[in-house]
This record gives structure tokens, sequence and C-alpha cells, in this order.
């Protein structure tokens, strides 16, 4: 056996492999007796057919997966014994392949790249500077977010007749067919249709041709409470009565908003209410800063890194690790993000490596609790008791591919929260419109 390094750039290494018969013809016989054992040929006693007849049936076979087998011990032992810390696993230089005969040759030749973990220094100190922006909260701000809240914290009220974004609650008969208090909103209805009812008052008949008036199929399902295929058997001619006319109110300043918004008893007048209102922008601007200084301190420690790896390598290594999921266009395409993620990656564990820094069970509850208020927020649900918080961010750190998203976002504060214990820190003024836009 020969091995020969053809190239060694400093990114990768192509090794070139050359076997002979000695190499390889052991190994090969035991394979091949391994093949008879377990064959079963019509004519012979399994195990007993001739070894001339295996070796046709199963010659080939079997030098594929001795060679095979001998690659992979050979390049292991080169990287073992060259101590090589390497990037996904070696590729096959696929020009190379095509001259070995393995059905009647005796000589092999394989040449194979390696792609070599990328090598760089990162030390931080008070002499590097990032940039933090801190928003300012105007008094403008603060007024348009609590019309916000008034807005979004509205109730239904009833009112004396229907006007353009009212909702009406109508009893609708058709022959021996009733529906109750079906909800119909006005801003979905087109023009003609929203002229029926407009000026209508509770106690108010009208005859409606639903299939003119309600031309979505999903929208006339759900009012008259059947499925949508049994629509084709209903007359199109209803005759309504409505029961109420309701709209949206805006909430008022007082007790009910105060204690939905902030919890029982936590907020008690308008002063309070401005304050908590204050301190709830500043922790949602806080984290747009937070998002900012972390795009900031990637870029800065990325450019500082100054990673080298062979970009050429990772497009053939994703290509085929992927097995055809992607073209290697979808690569070329996608790469850039890929390739900025995996230098990032690198620096994030050059950092806690060097540091000895480490995520903590602390940490990666602490993340899913965040995740689990970001996830009840979304719906409405700001005040959710901390114990259901904290059982909500156990069954996602319990799911697997939630869990490893939380360990990444986990170890990614942690190198952040060293960085801004180490670096200078920069901070700097900036309104909510233009971090926003920074953000974008």
């Amino acid at each position: 056996m020969e091995v020969k390094e053809l190239v060694n750039d400093g990114l990768t290494i192509r090794l070139s492999f050359h076997f002979v018969k000695e190499d390889y013809a052991d190994n090969r016989k035991k394979i091949l007796n391994r093949f008879r054992r377990n064959a079963e040929i019509r004519g012979f006693r399994k195990g007993m057919a001739p070894m001339a007849l295996i070796e046709r049936l199963y010659g080939g076979q079997a030098m594929v997966e001795t060679i095979n087998e001998l690659i992979s011990s050979n390049l292991n032992n080169y990287i073992e014994e060259h101590k090589l810390n390497v990037i996904g696993e070696p590729l096959p230089v696929e020009d190379a392949e095509g001259k070995n005969d393995f059905e009647g040759g005796e000589e092999f030749d394989f040449t194979f790249d390696i792609a070599l973990a990328p090598k760089f220094e990162l030390s931080l100190s008070a002499e590097d500077k990032i940039p933090y922006y801190n928003v300012t909260v105007s008094d403008a701000e603060k007024e348009e977010y609590k019309k916000n809240l008034y807005k979004q914290y509205a109730r239904l009220e009833n009112c004396d007749e229907v006007k353009d974004g009212d909702f009406v609650v109508a009893d609708m008969v058709q022959g021996d067919r009733k529906v109750d208090a079906s909800y119909i909103a006005m801003n979905v209805l087109h023009d003609e249709a929203k002229a029926l009812f407009m000026g209508k008052k509770p106690g108010d008949e009208l005859d409606v041709d639903i299939v003119k008036t309600f031309p979505n199929e999903a929208d006339r399902a759900a009012m008259l409470r059947v499925k949508k295929d049994e629509l084709a058997s209903l007359e199109p001619v209803w005759h309504l009565t409505v029961k109420e006319v309701k709209n949206y109110v805006d909430a008022v300043p007082g007790k009910d908003l105060y204690d939905t918004l902030f919890g029982p008893d936590k907020v008690h007048d308008e002063a309070e209410f401005d304050k908590a209102v204050t301190e709830r922008m500043t922790e949602e601007f806080r984290q747009e800063s937070d998002y900012r200084f972390m795009l900031d301190a990637r870029e800065y420690l990325l450019n500082k890194a100054d990673i080298k790896v062979s970009e050429d390598f990772l497009k053939r290594w994703l290509y085929q690790v992927n097995e055809g999921k992607f073209s290697k266009e979808d690569i070329d395409k996608d790469f850039p993000a890929f390739i900025k993620d995996f230098k990032w990656q690198t620096v994030e564990g050059r950092i806690m490596a060097d540091n000895k820094l480490e995520v903590t069970k602390e940490d990666l509850n602490a993340e899913a609790v965040k995740l689990a208020r970001y996830q009840f927020a979304m719906y409405g649900l700001s005040n959710v008791p901390e114990e259901h918080l904290k059982g909500y961010a156990a069954n996602i750190l319990a799911d697997e591919k939630q869990g490893r998203r939380i360990a990444e976002k986990a170890q990614e504060n942690v190198v952040l929260d060293f960085v801004r214990r180490t670096v200078t820190i920069e901070n700097k003024e900036i309104s909510s419109a233009d971090l926003r836009k920074m953000n974008e």
C-alpha cells in the first residue's frame, strides 16, 4: 500500500491511496467465506456451495466491501496519526475512481480530500469596542403605545344601529331551518352587501340572498354552521332578524385594564400606569437593542477571527451529506448564510473552550421560560403564573428539536455575556425608529 500527500494548502489535504493484492487478499477471502456461509443456492446445502461459484456470484461485491473497509481504516489512521482536526468527512475525488475495475482488477487507486478545521487566534480585551444602542422613549411614542393598548384590549358593546365596522348578531330562518345568534362582521362584506345592513336596529327583519351577500363559501358555511359540501343543497334566500348590534369600544384606563395588563393590584392609578408602560416599552426596546448588539458582536468577532475554510469542499460536502435533497444550485444560493453561521459556531466554540465557559441547567431553563413567556404573549396572555411558565418550559426542553434550539440560543447568550463583560461597550442613544431600521 502507498499513501501520498498530493496537496496541503492549510485548508485541505489531498491524499492518494494505491492498493495492491497483498493489501486486501486476506480480508477479501474472509468476506467471501462469510458470503459462502450465508448463501442459499439451489442444488447446494447452505454454506456448502463451491468457492469458485461464490467467487463468480459475489466476487465483485466482496472486492467493493474489502476496499471500502481498507479506505475507511487508512483514512482514520492517517487523521489520527497526524492529529488532524477535520471538517465533515473525507470526500472522494470522483475523477480518480473511474479507472478502478472491481471485477477483474488487482491494483486500485483512490484520491480523497480532507478539509482541515480552521486555525485562528481570537483574544478579547477592553481594547475591543462594540456599540450598544439604548432607545430613548419619547412622550409621543408612549402615548401611541397606550392608544394601541386601548385598541388591543377593546371590548364588544351593544349599540343602537348598524354602522361600518360593527357586528350584527342575527337569527336566520329558512323554512324549518333555524340558525340562532350568527355573527356577521360588516368589515368583511362588499359594499353592496354592507348596504343591506347599514342603519338596521335590533328587531329589524330582512330577507337576504346569502350567496350574493356572502360569496366566500367558507364564511357562508361558518355562518350557517354547516359543512361546505352541504351548501349546494340549501336555498339562497334566508330571513334574518337582527337581535343585537355590537361594536368594539377601546378600553379605558382603570382597574380592569391595569389588572389585565400587569396582574391583580400591581398598578393602582394613572401615574403607576404611566410608569409601568414606560418599563414595558423599555424592556421591549431592550430586546431590540440586545438583538442589535448580537448582530454587531457577531460581525466584529467574525472580522477579527478572519476564519479561512475551503468553501469548495464545504459545498461538495453539503451536497453529498444531504443525499440529493438539494441541488448544487440550491446549495450555491444558500451558501453565504450557511458559511456565516458555520464560522460563527466556530468562533462560539473557541470562546467557550478558551475561557472555560459552560451552559448550565439554569441557563437552559431561563431561555426556555423566556420562549414560553413569548409564546403565551403572542396569544395575549401576558400574566401567566410562573409555575405554569416553568411547566411549559420543561415541555419545550423535552422536545428534541426545540430543546436543541434552546441549547444553541443559551450557548450564544453565554458567549455574548462574556463578550459584554470583556470588551468596551460604547453606549449610544438612538430613537426606536432608527433602531428598527437598523434591525430590518
